[in-house]
């Protein structure tokens, strides 16, 4: 697995679990959603992405995105 496809899936996760605890939970669970949206929006533009520094130290390998 590559760091792209380790932050993709975290996004996802993320995203996905925020939806069903919303769903299942309480609703204000949708701030989550909104914290993964707001994280990957300001990633697209400063290039820093806080999920990223944490897997490329636990040693995921680099890799690039949608070759």
């Amino acid at each position: 697995m590559t760091l792209d496809s380790a932050v993709f899936r975290f996004a996802g996760v993320v995203v996905m679990a925020s939806l069903a605890l919303a769903h299942w939970v309480h609703p204000a669970w949708l701030w989550l959603t909104a914290f993964a949206g707001l994280n990957m929006f300001q990633a697209s533009f400063t290039g820093f992405c806080p999920a990223a520094a944490v897997f490329k130290r636990l040693g995921v390998r680099p890799g690039s995105s949608f070759r």
